[in-house]
């Protein structure tokens, strides 16, 4: 099956005038462009979302890590005393 060609793209915009009429379209369209905006912000705020939580945890690896060293060494040198 092919793509649209720009007759049956006429058709389908012909019919769609017919339908809601001339006034109420570009508020269709708006309203549509407004929807799609808003869920790509949201998509792109999930994905932020998403990094820094990885960074976080990236970060709290580090940090516990050394702790763990630290507090392992101090028990060491307790058991030798």
């Amino acid at each position: 099956m092919g793509s649209f060609g720009w007759q049956e793209l006429l058709i389908i915009l012909g019919i769609l005038v017919l339908l809601f009429g001339a006034t109420r379209l570009p508020k269709l369209a708006r309203s549509l462009g407004s929807s799609v905006r808003g869920f790509r912000k949201g998509m792109n705020e999930d994905l932020d979302d998403e990094d820094e939580e990885e960074e976080d945890e990236a970060a709290g690896k580090e940090k516990g890590g050394s702790t763990r060293k630290a507090s392992a060494g101090k028990e060491a040198s307790a058991d030798d005393g």
